[in-house]
């Protein structure tokens, strides 16, 4: 196998921010797949999972094990005859957005909340991305997975892949990883769907700090208050740390301004926390994940 070593995540990662993976492997099929992680395995290696890395924060100190990049990006429609569904088969690495021009270009509605969050399809399912209402959970048909205890792949439905508020079985059992995933789309109106698509696009760019680097929410909103307000009502918009600023559009991103550190980002991390918490009494979950 042909791995990459001391490779920096910088460039990997939404935030920009990270140091370096010892062992990095791009896998376009599943046959690299298990092979990267059975060399991990066999060499008592730690691995991650790493899809287009935008809910992630990197250490500084990067990463000691193998970084395994999923790069398997095909896709299909499949459509019954005289049905209003359409099924669509994609493996992990498929990009959210390409699926969701793909899928209002053939009038499939069912996916426009997804406009303009990046990632892949795997991650979207590994943390049942969602937004405007709705999440990946409405429309997942059927998960296929590696289980990487006896290398076997197989089928997980809907209900048992655990598909809760930005939560899924896959963020509990590590050994399971996601290798492709089956939608069900349902048959709309071509016009509709793409003036949904902008109107969730233009809503983004109004609401969110798109010109810089991110991860995106930093944190789980409630039922019952949102995170970003909780912050903002902290006083800690346009807080900044080293290179790293509380966004003053939206409380709950921080952006990296350019050359920000992890650490710098941690330390705001824990500010907003600790302020929420004193003020509101509330104890906010990170929604990003970690990688040390």
């Amino acid at each position: 196998m042909k791995f990459k070593k001391n490779i920096s995540l910088k460039k990997y990662t939404s935030f920009q921010i990270g140091g370096q993976a010892k062992y990095f492997y791009i896998v376009k099929n599943k046959e690299d797949l298990v092979a990267a992680i059975k060399f991990a395995k066999e060499n008592r290696l730690s691995f991650f999972i790493l899809g287009q890395g935008s809910n992630l924060l990197v250490s500084d100190k990067g990463f000691k094990g193998i970084v395994v990049k999923i790069q398997i990006t095909n896709y299909k429609f499949q459509t019954k005859p005289k049905s209003q569904i359409t099924n669509i088969s994609a493996e992990a690495g498929v990009s959210l957005s390409r699926l969701v021009n793909s899928s209002a270009e053939r009038g499939l509605t069912g996916l426009e909340w997804a406009a303009g969050i990046p990632g892949t399809i795997g991650g979207a399912v590994y943390g049942n991305a969602g937004a405007f209402g709705k999440s990946i959970k409405d429309i997942v048909e059927q998960v296929e997975v590696l289980n990487v205890k006896d290398f076997r792949f197989k089928i997980y439905d809907l209900r048992k892949c655990k598909l809760g508020y930005k939560d899924s079985l896959f963020k509990k059992k590590k050994n399971l990883i996601i290798v492709s995933v089956e939608l069900k789309l349902n048959k709309g109106k071509q016009k509709e769907i793409k003036r949904r698509i902008k109107e969730n696009l233009n809503y983004k760019k109004t609401t969110q700090p798109l010109s810089f680097p991110s991860a995106g929410s930093i944190f789980k909103n409630y039922k019952k208050f949102f995170a970003g307000e909780l912050i903002e009502k902290c006083n800690l918009k346009g807080k900044k740390i080293g290179q790293a600023r509380i966004s003053e559009k939206h409380a709950n991103f921080i952006v990296n301004l350019g050359g920000a550190y992890a650490k710098d980002v941690k330390k705001l991390i824990k500010l907003m926390k600790k302020e929420v918490k004193n003020k509101f009494k509330v104890v906010l979950e990170e929604e990003i994940c970690f990688l040390e």
